[in-house]
């Protein structure tokens, strides 16, 4: 027999992928949930989950039960409300890329949330690959990333276009000039933004230059990499949508990388658009400020 726990804790892995994270979010331990999902795969006949040591993948057959747990649990959920007499909230589960500005995301969370019948937010940051392949898995229903020329797999649309700056302190000295040439840059201390989509167009743009910097610091996190370029610890290229008060962007002369962010959708986007919904797709005109 299965039972509405084994659906949730079969529900709790798929979404944090792996047990130790399901079980501390289902607030159990983690014998206690394998033992859950053993009983599920027992009444079920199949095994449900591939099994390594950092992550887990879902079989053929877990891939079926999927749609319709989730399918049984939203039944559950709309059933409760109604015992209660309460409208369920909209539950979005958005995937972040991780090399976009927190100001972004905080804009999306804030109209949300003062919305009057606001989402439930589910919030995935990570690189372009990992959100694409949860957006395949359903995982996620919507992803803020990058669109690549060509997009084809998903339904998608763009909300703005934009380039790279160089991003230097407020007193450096370039932080007046409007286009630095690369070559200006010889005697530069870099940081280097691990997870820019650029970086290998980058490395070259500066290569070809004669351009070998003292790296400084190596991070994928870029709201380190603002504060530290604010204070003084070295230079680095950065989407243009990255300009806040204290920090320089001047352009790179002969440096013409451009990036297209927009909305990846996992199902063909809805027909009536949440309060989420809209705050991201207003980013189009918050992006430029």
């Amino acid at each position: 027999m299965i039972d509405r726990y084994h659906l949730r804790y079969f529900l709790a892995v798929v979404d944090a992928g792996n047990f130790s994270r399901a079980a501390a979010q289902m607030n159990v331990t983690q014998p206690t949930l394998s033992v859950g999902i053993a009983k599920l795969e027992d009444g079920l006949g199949a095994r449900l989950f591939l099994r390594n040591s950092r992550r887990v993948q879902l079989t053929q057959a877990g891939v079926r039960l999927l749609h319709h747990a989730r399918a049984i649990e939203s039944e559950f959920n709309a059933l409760d409300a109604r015992i209660f007499d309460q409208t369920p909230a909209r539950m979005l589960r958005i995937g972040v890329l991780s090399a976009l500005p927190t100001r972004l995301i905080e804009a999306v969370v804030g109209a949300n949330a003062a919305a009057a019948a606001p989402d439930t937010l589910e919030i995935i940051e990570g690189g372009e690959r990992d959100l694409l392949g949860r957006l395949q898995r359903r995982r996620i229903d919507v992803a803020l990333t990058l669109i690549r020329p060509g997009e084809a797999r998903f339904d998608h649309e763009v909300l703005f276009e934009e380039g790279y700056s160089l991003a230097a302190s407020a007193d450096h000295p370039c932080a007046q000039m409007e286009v630095v040439t690369g070559e200006s840059l010889a005697g530069e201390t870099m940081i280097v933004r691990r997870h820019c989509e650029v970086l290998s167009e980058t490395s070259r743009y500066f290569t070809e230059r004669g351009v070998r910097p003292h790296f400084s610091f190596r991070t994928t996190n870029d709201d380190r990499t603002v504060a530290l370029v604010k204070a003084g610890l070295g230079v680095t290229v950065m989407p243009d949508s990255y300009a806040e008060p204290g920090l320089a962007m001047p352009k790179l002369a002969g440096f013409d990388a451009r990036r297209r962010i927009g909305l990846v959708w996992a199902e063909a986007p809805p027909a009536e658009a949440s309060p989420a919904v809209l705050a991201l797709r207003a980013l189009a005109g918050e992006s430029a400020h």
